[in-house]
């Protein structure tokens, strides 16, 4: 007998409902979050002390461009070893022994300008001593993150994450602005030893679970196997050439004194509120994406904030006024934000966990090269020119960079993220290139 009834509808699983705070309730995360946000407030913090007082003592904006470029040298070779090392050893006790160094720098730095001594050449040695510490520590830390929470829990992680670093590059700049006008630029290398003193406490008091995945020797070999990686897939290689010939073109950040102190006129409080406004903009923003789930069409966001990013340039170039500094500074800050995310989550889900370190480190080295070649392009145009000339010639540059990848890049602008489930029944993130992407 042949039946009659109607088959059942089939339903899709309904999605476990997004907790935007996954990861912060796994203890093990939380410690390794609290370090994150000490060790960001401190580096801000110290780099906006250094450049305030490189400034005082040269009155050059030449000489703020050519701290970037102090910044810069380091992480462009060894940034990649940095990689390898975190992929072939204990990654806590990288970070851990590389912060020993900014630590022994803000010492060195407080007892100079107190006894007297601080001089150019003193702050150029230290912050290549800073940067050759960085190279090791910021891929060693990014390869962390998936050895401290559960699975299911870290794509959150990685916007969670982000959303730390956003709060403790907004509070670094305010707190050493503050510093700086009401006690003095020594005050804010104390609070910076006190910072990394207490993020040192933090790392030391994770327990990461055992590294599962094969370890390879440092070498050239495994250097270069972490390069292919990116430029065999074309949206990675996009998204951070995007993100980079963006800030490199549109970054103002190492301006910054010359608009605190001779544009806007200002002084150090206003300096400390200006360079603290960016980072608010970005933490209201990571925020904002940690709350609501993650952006799907990731790819045409990321065109769309970056192009958002230059306008903002531009008019914060053109502004006469603190206020509307200050809001469009916050702005740019909002745009650049949605970029660091979307770079963050499509490297750490694209990537297996025996070549995060390898992964992390050529990104570090797209971010370093942006933001140290950024301040660089900026110190020796206004040098030649005017500091405005200099912003607003760099936010033009920056929507061409975008109109050209738009246009030569396909792919990258129907790059999505999906969500998918995992075995244990949480949910995770799931990067999906378009068809034809290697």
């Amino acid at each position: 007998m042949i039946s009659t009834q109607s088959p059942e509808p089939v339903t899709e699983p309904t999605p476990p409902r997004h907790d935007p705070l996954a990861a912060l309730r796994q203890p093990n995360y939380a410690l390794f979050a609290a370090g994150r946000l000490a060790s960001a407030i401190a580096m801000t913090l110290l780099q906006s002390a250094i450049a305030w007082q490189v400034y005082e003592i040269s009155n050059s904006p030449f000489q703020l461009g050519m701290l970037g470029l102090a910044r810069f040298f380091p992480s462009l070779g060894l940034s990649l070893v940095g990689g390898a090392v975190a992929d072939s050893h204990d990654r806590k006790r990288i970070v851990m022994a590389a912060q020993l160094v900014p630590l022994a720098c803000s010492i060195t730095l407080y007892t100079a300008t107190v006894e007297g001594f601080a001089e150019l050449p003193l702050f150029y040695g230290l912050v290549l001593l800073l940067a050759l510490a960085a190279a090791f520590e910021n891929p060693a830390r990014q390869a962390l993150v998936p050895q401290v929470v559960s699975p299911g829990a870290f794509p959150n992680a990685i916007v969670v994450n982000s959303t730390i670093q956003s709060l403790g590059f907004v509070t670094g700049p305010a707190l050493g602005g503050l510093l700086i006008g009401f006690v003095g630029v020594d005050a804010a290398y104390v609070a910076h030893i006190v910072l990394i003193a207490s993020s040192l406490v933090a790392v030391g008091l994770l327990r990461p679970r055992p590294f599962t995945g094969p370890r390879r020797q440092v070498s050239l070999g495994a250097i270069a196997e972490g390069i292919r990686f990116v430029r065999d897939r074309q949206v990675l290689l996009g998204a951070m050439t995007l993100d980079m010939f963006a800030v490199i073109f549109g970054g103002a950040q190492a301006l910054l004194p010359i608009y605190a102190k001779d544009i806007l006129e200002v002084g150090p409080k206003g300096y400390g509120v200006l360079s603290a406004s960016l980072e608010a903009g970005a933490l209201v923003m990571a925020i904002t994406l940690v709350v609501f789930p993650p952006i799907r069409r990731a790819g045409r966001a990321l065109l769309i904030t970056v192009a958002l990013f230059g306008i903002g340039t531009i008019v914060f170039g053109l502004s006469r006024n603190f206020y509307l500094s200050v809001a469009v500074y916050m702005f740019i800050g909002m745009a650049d934000q949605v970029s660091v995310v979307l770079r963050q989550t499509a490297v750490q889900l694209s990537t297996p966990d025996e070549l995060r370190g390898r992964v992390s480190s050529v990104n570090m080295l797209f971010i370093g090269a942006s933001n140290q070649l950024g301040a660089v392009e900026s110190g020796l145009v206004a040098a030649l020119t005017t500091a405005t000339f200099a912003v607003v010639s760099g936010g033009v540059g920056c929507l061409a960079v975008v109109g050209l990848v738009w246009a030569k890049l396909p792919e990258l602008r129907r790059y999505e993220v999906r969500p998918v489930t995992v075995a244990s029944g949480e949910t995770t993130g799931q990067t999906e290139a378009p068809p034809g992407t290697a």
